[in-house]
């Protein structure tokens, strides 16, 4: 559930950065396209902390690999999450961070914005916009299962209905 997203973006006052946590293994980012072996950035969804109050989910740009060496960052484990049945040619990965630190600036600040000083200041939308883009692309990963379960069972209803099982005698 959204609401208990727990991979936490703290802002370091001291140092005009954010710092990047997934305290728990449940807070570990499971599934994402791209993310296995060849994404060297990605869009985080984490709670923005200031001064230990937390503010909700926010979208943070996190590299996550030496652009040079295509190794992970300090802080960052990532990897493919293993095999897919039916999709081994997506690259599926998982991401944990660990004290990961980024610029102010890498927080995505249309709708809201953290300033140097560390105050929050919203622009006037609602907080639902920020659950909007998590629900949408959740809910058409469920529209495309349904759609392939469909296609399967549309394929195996068929197949049964023409298959002869055992001998058949012709008289």
């Amino acid at each position: 559930f959204l609401r208990g997203l727990e991979t936490v973006a703290d802002y370091d006052l001291e140092n005009k950065r954010f710092v990047l946590n997934s305290p728990t293994l449940t807070s570990i980012k499971w599934w994402p396209g791209g993310l296995g072996k060849t994404s060297t950035h990605a869009l985080v969804m984490a709670q923005l902390r200031i001064r230990g109050k937390i503010l909700g989910p926010h979208m943070f740009l996190v590299q996550l690999r030496d652009m040079e060496t295509h190794l992970p960052r300090t802080g960052i484990t990532v990897g493919d999450i293993g095999p897919k049945m039916g999709f081994e040619s997506i690259d599926n990965g998982f991401l944990l961070l660990n004290n990961v630190t980024i610029p102010r600036e890498h927080m995505l600040m249309k709708h809201s914005e953290v300033t140097e000083n560390g105050e929050y200041i919203q622009h006037g939308h609602s907080k639902k916009l920020t659950y909007g883009s998590m629900t949408y692309v959740r809910a058409g990963m469920v529209s495309g299962c349904g759609n392939a379960i469909s296609r399967a069972v549309t394929i195996a209803v068929r197949y049964s209905a023409v298959r002869c099982q055992g001998h058949i005698d012709p008289k």
